[in-house]
């Protein structure tokens, strides 16, 4: 399904729980570790080809729409360096007219000031040039694996949150209202879901057959018996765990006025498929933490013969890993060359060891036609798939797909499973520190029920007055009006550098739509006065609110996973590739030709 609308998603690459959306497509990759596992991961890039990456007609929209997104996000930066301490913070006595905005300009230059390394030449360095004083002065904390300028901003909007579903009623209403607020007093409720321990887990596995087909070993005929697509049904349908491929339902990328069921490759536990190749020692070091892992869980879950199980499921996963391809290869990035339209009965054909019409008859509570079309994006893969469907002991797959339901739902079990979660986390990205429990549980709810969730928010902290305000700039911005209707809400809730390029593309072309915003408004309102104590321009503050935007730390392990996996590049050198393309960046700073920021030679789209 589509990810919910998120209210408290700033940007993805600050949000400690990210799950990467494919390239070129309306779905996802699936769950492929439990929502709420603290993994800044995506996808890997080690295909390579020579030349430029397609692009279909649909990617350059959502292109473009990325350039509009970035200028916007560029123009809100600038602006908030004057709106970070806002003038309603100004005490005291009563001041003379015009008095709180003297003090927040001197607040926002106060701001701009501490955060910048005048130290550095801004046309060697500009990110160290914007960002030093911030870098210096700030630490990660604890409990998190980034931290930013823009997490006070995230920090305050979660406090609002919190406040909202701590209320007992308020808000538009709604029986998803009350849902997600029940969620969220359900996962505060330690005492009760330390009563329970595993219990209901165990309840979950029984209801899947049991680890080794329900004891197979003892009761003659019983592997006989199993039924793949029964418990295929289970994990996916029911459990929403991803197993063996991913079953998603999204716009039709060659018809975007009909939805259509998109089936692609997945059931991987680990976020990167090089992960579970072991081509480095960090890697190496991973696959060890997620081996101990997987015995952690099956033992506090009372299985038998850990070691064998974790050691037989680990090795399909791996052979599941050596089939899939990189969500950051070619083939992947053009989703023409991977878009495959068939027939349940052509499908079937493909993947002959899987009853697809039974099965998606049974997830969607529907009768389907064998003529009816599914979108197949990835055929290689499923054909591989059958064949190790074929030649896999029916224990062991089994047990794969029980394992796969037991990772998704075990954030939510007690304390033990929690820190059995926490020690991959910190070995994979570095995070000294749980979350609290308060914003694990807002992280949770709001990846249920993003849609309630953001409806109690703008309910609460929007006006439709205040929106009116912003639907010149022809972007969407603030909240889909569907948000205030409850019953809207609630259908929500009825039914179960090639590797950066897109992104690079997006920044560059934002950068320079934002700027050219910025120079008609100069033109239509006249010139700004200069910021208090500031020896720098207007036009060189924009550039350095840019920048700002980005100052930002990241643990050593969350490093190593945002190069090997997301599609942003660094901040660093996002900031470096946005200003030195762009010739009026030169021109503001005076930077020399040939300077590390003006580089003779320049790349542009737009």
């Amino acid at each position: 399904m589509e990810a919910p609308y998120s209210m408290t998603a700033h940007y993805d690459e600050f949000q400690e729980v990210k799950y990467v959306s494919r390239c070129g497509g309306g779905g996802s990759r699936g769950t492929s570790l439990p929502p709420g596992f603290p993994l800044g991961a995506g996808r890997s890039a080690t295909g390579a080809r020579a030349g430029l990456p397609r692009w279909n007609r649909r990617e350059v929209c959502l292109l473009s729409g990325l350039v509009f997104a970035a200028g916007l996000c560029a123009i809100l930066a600038a602006m908030l360096a004057l709106k970070y301490l806002g003038p309603g913070a100004a005490g005291g006595a009563a001041c003379s007219e015009g008095c709180p905005e003297r003090k927040a300009f001197a607040r926002a230059a106060r701001f701009l000031a501490a955060n910048l390394d005048a130290s550095i030449d801004p046309c060697q360095d500009f990110y160290s040039f914007a960002c030093g004083g911030w870098l210096r002065r700030h630490a990660i904390p604890d409990d998190k694996l980034t931290y930013g300028t823009i997490a006070a901003i995230g920090e305050q909007n979660e406090e609002r949150l919190r406040r909202l579903l701590a209320r007992p009623g308020g808000g538009p209403g709604g029986a998803a209202q009350r849902k997600v607020r029940a969620f969220f007093r359900s996962c505060l409720d330690m005492r009760e879901i330390e009563r329970l321990g595993p219990r209901p887990m165990l309840e979950v596995i029984e209801d899947c057959g049991g680890w080794d087909l329900g004891g197979a070993a003892e009761r003659p005929g019983a592997a006989a018996r199993w039924d793949l697509n029964r418990l295929l049904y289970k994990a996916q349908g029911v459990y929403s765990a991803a197993a063996l491929f991913s079953l998603t339902v999204s716009l039709d990328d060659r018809n975007s006025s009909r939805y259509v069921i998109r089936i692609d490759q997945d059931g991987l536990t680990l976020p990167e498929r090089t992960l579970y190749l072991a081509q480095d020692e960090e890697s190496e070091k991973i696959l060890a933490a997620y081996r101990v892992f997987m015995e952690r869980l099956l033992s506090l879950l009372g299985a038998e013969a850990v070691e064998q199980k974790a050691r037989e499921i680990l090795q399909l996963e791996q052979q599941l890993a050596n089939i899939t391809v990189s969500e950051y290869d070619d083939l992947r990035r053009d989703v023409s060359s991977v878009y495959n339209k068939v027939t349940l009965g052509q499908l079937q054909k493909i993947t002959p060891h899987l009853r697809w019409k039974w099965l998606l008859d049974q997830i969607f509570q529907e009768d389907f036609s064998e003529d009816e079309e599914v979108v197949l994006l990835a055929t290689d893969y499923m054909q591989q798939v059958s064949q190790l469907i074929r030649s896999t002991p029916h224990r062991i797959l089994h047990n794969y797909l029980v394992w796969r339901v037991v990772v998704v739902l075990s954030e939510h079990l007690s304390p033990p499973f929690r820190e059995a979660l926490h020690e991959l986390a910190r070995e994979m990205e570095g995070s000294d520190k749980p979350q609290e429990l308060a914003r694990v549980c807002l992280g949770q709810a709001n990846r249920h029920f993003g849609m309630a969730l953001g409806a109690l928010f703008v309910h609460e902290h929007f006006s439709a007055a205040s929106k009116a305000k912003l639907q010149y700039m022809m972007v969407m911005v603030g909240y889909p009006d569907f948000l205030l209707k409850p019953e809207a809400v609630d259908k929500e809730y009825e039914v179960n550098g090639k590797h950066t390029l897109g992104e690079n593309i997006a920044d560059m072309g934002g950068l320079k739509l934002a700027y050219y915003a910025y120079q008609k408004w100069v033109r239509e309102h006249g010139p700004e006065h200069p910021l208090h104590r500031l020896k720098y321009t207007h036009n060189q503050l924009f550039f350095i609110a840019f920048a700002q935007n980005w100052c930002i730390k990241r643990r050593s392990q969350s490093i190593y996973l945002q190069v090997l996996t997301d599609k942003h590049a660094p901040e660093h050198y996002r900031v470096l590739g946005s200003v030195s393309q762009f010739e009026e960046f030169g021109r503001a700073f005076h930077c020399p030709k040939d300077s590390p920021m003006n580089p003779a030679h320049k790349c542009s789209v737009w």
